[in-house]
């Protein structure tokens, strides 16, 4: 038995520590039952959140879209930069994937609990992203009547949801009792696109004649905006001359009076609540009644019976001195698609909409491409649509655009001319945040930019930055001094001809060797069609006694390059050496293999043929010296 018995007190020791911190996670109940909905900052984050007890907390049907490897939630005493940036993990639960409408439970790290996260966000701190946040206010009271206080509904938040099409969806909460019911439009449109969503003529058959909608998008200063129209024709609005209006049109525009070309804004009963693009993806909120007092242009909504829905998704088109509106125009085919019916019951709670909506093109602000000998000028302007929040209230504008997305090719010189203000000088870098990286215990390269590179629109200072083909393809404009003023630069390769000093066509004809001499190294590409999935490059006076490097690409697409010697004609004489090759790339685009890579020209090796050098005095273009530029029978196999 006394085994028996150390092991019951072995197994009671083991179970100790649990129930101790079960004890201790139950101790600060009072915000238990508490419950808030996450406000939305990006990555499409919905779902309600609700604590459990004193430290874990489940979030509700969670919709979100894939962020990086280091999101996760994260405990802060507010949502702006500062806060954030002072703020530490809450859970350990990685949230590095997309999760579509799951209802899942977390558990705050050891030794947290709730007076310790005023604010709950999902938050990635390696680029100081925010996607979104909860504010749990902490409770002194320890009733429950306190502490389970009716949820806040952020306006991205319904009861209800539909898919209307694989790119439309509509959201709406039922307000019976207010008269009311208020509807979300979402949609994977560009901002050049309306989204229209409405009721149809229960008097008719399914038809879009006689349908009350309304139609929301976007100005082309961002701003969200959503009318109510009606529907007499199945084409776009037209004023008549003796002051009517037919076709798609909003309700004013059939009530004009004494001339006026904005109408009667009474019978306009739809009442914009919030709008937003984010991750591609439009969004708008507005709110209209069940029954209206217009009773010509409006449809009344039955909430406790089906009726028939409308919507389409189209085109906008621009306002102008006769039509002071944004108009939707013809929305085209197919049904389905563009345009479509539903049968809906607005009383009857559903969700279907699985998961996040998903946008191809998720990059939403403006673009620029940088053309040689044309200076950018960089400025400062207020925050109205930065893609990377949360961000200071000054950012930065090139081109009168607010933070674009520029585009530079390597070896195509950049010109900035800064004007943006003696504190707020530019500089080019590789961290998303900028703001002197150090100053954050982070690391950075710096591509161009130093303190000296600020100035205002009276006494500019150039800035000339030239990419090269070690710059990555992806880097930051940034102000030096203050963090997220900036944003992405996208680097592609311009033509090699932009890149390198020297090139010369070879014996084909179909291949073109490039060189530079940098230093003690030397910068070698070569491009050429795809025959035979590779190309080789060899240096020497004959087939044998060559040096070769071949580029070719798998059949999984991954580059690749290797460096050879030859001492014969046949394939037992190609022997794979290792060189020491740096910045090597290899790609096949358009039907052409491209490969690249830096070498010594002096090797720190001796006694292997790879350590002898390429003769910096030879003239690479002279006969004899780049002797192949096509596949021969002497060349690798790059499957081997």
């Amino acid at each position: 038995m006394a085994p028996l018995a150390l092991l019951c007190l072995a197994c009671l020791l083991l179970l100790a520590p649990s129930r101790s911190s079960a004890a201790e996670c139950g101790r600060n109940t009072s915000l238990a039952g508490h419950e808030a909905d996450l406000r939305m900052s990006q990555h499409q984050l919905r779902g309600p959140v609700a604590v459990l007890d004193g430290c874990s907390f489940r979030v509700s049907s969670l919709d979100l879209l894939a962020g990086s490897a280091d999101a996760r939630w994260w405990r802060a005493d507010g949502a702006d930069l500062a806060a954030l940036s002072r703020g530490s993990p809450a859970a350990p639960d990685p949230l590095n994937r997309t999760f579509a409408s799951e209802s899942l439970v977390f558990r705050l790290l050891p030794g947290l609990s709730w007076p310790l996260v005023p604010v709950l966000a999902a938050f990635d701190p390696l680029t100081s992203s925010l996607f979104g946040f909860v504010r749990l206010a902490a409770s002194n009271s320890s009733s429950k009547a306190a502490a389970a206080a009716s949820p806040t509904e952020e306006p991205t938040m319904f009861a209800s949801c539909a898919q209307l099409s694989p790119r439309l969806r509509v959201r709406w909460t039922l307000r019976e009792a207010a008269n009311a019911i208020d509807v979300g439009l979402e949609a994977a449109v560009g901002s050049e696109y309306y989204m229209a969503f409405g009721w149809a003529d229960p008097g008719r058959n399914v038809s879009m004649i006689g349908a009350d909608v309304a139609v929301a998008g976007f100005t082309e200063e961002g701003l969200p905006f959503a009318d109510d129209d009606f529907v007499t024709k199945y084409s776009e609005c037209l004023l008549r001359g003796d002051g009517g209006a037919e076709d798609v049109c909003p309700d004013t525009f059939y009530d004009r009076r004494n001339g006026s070309t904005a109408g009667d804004a009474s019978v306009n009963n739809t009442r914009l609540v919030y709008g937003h693009r984010r991750d591609g993806v439009s969004f708008v909120r507005f709110s209209r009644p069940l029954a209206s007092p217009d009773k010509r242009y409006d449809v009344a909504v039955n909430a406790t019976r089906e009726m028939t829905v409308i919507w389409a998704i189209g085109l906008l088109r621009q306002p102008d001195l006769l039509r002071p509106y944004y108009l939707p125009l013809n929305h085209g085919a197919p049904a389905g698609t563009a345009y479509g019916f539903l049968t809906l019951n607005v009383s009857a709670a559903t969700n279907g909409c699985p998961g996040p909506l998903d946008a191809e093109d998720k990059e939403d602000q403006g673009r620029i491409k940088a053309e040689r000998q044309t200076p950018l000028v960089v400025t400062t302007g207020p925050a109205l649509h930065y893609p990377n929040p949360p961000n200071p209230e000054k950012v930065l504008y090139i081109n009168k655009k607010e933070a674009p997305l520029l585009k530079v090719e390597r070896g195509v010189p950049v010109t900035f001319s800064v004007e943006a203000g003696h504190d707020v000088p530019l500089y080019i870098m590789s961290d998303a945040v900028g703001g002197n990286a150090t100053a954050r215990n982070m690391s950075e390269v710096i591509y161009a930019g130093n303190p000296t590179a600020e100035g205002v629109p009276a006494t500019p200072t150039e800035l000339v930055w030239l990419p090269d083909r070690n710059t990555p393809d992806l880097v930051y404009y940034q102000s030096l001094y203050d963090p997220k003023m900036g944003w992405k630069i996208q680097v592609v390769d311009g033509g090699l001809s932009d890149m390198y000093n020297n090139s010369v066509l070879l014996d084909d004809q179909q291949v073109t060797f490039f060189w530079t001499l940098s230093g003690d190294s030397i910068n070698i590409a070569a491009h050429g069609e795809k025959k035979s999935g590779y190309i080789a490059i060899g240096f020497g006076g004959a087939m044998g006694n060559n040096y070769a490097y071949v580029g070719w690409v798998d059949g999984n697409d991954m580059g690749h390059v290797n460096s050879y010697w030859i001492d014969g004609k046949d394939g037992m004489s190609v022997h794979e050496t290792h060189e020491n090759l740096t910045y090597k790339r290899c790609l096949s685009e358009n039907g052409m293999i491209i490969f690249e890579f830096t070498r010594p020209l002096t090797p720190s090796c001796s006694g292997r043929v790879e350590c002898k050098n390429i003769d910096p005095s030879t003239p690479l273009n002279q006969p004899g010296n780049p002797t192949h530029g096509r596949p021969r029978p002497w060349a690798p196999d790059p499957n081997g």
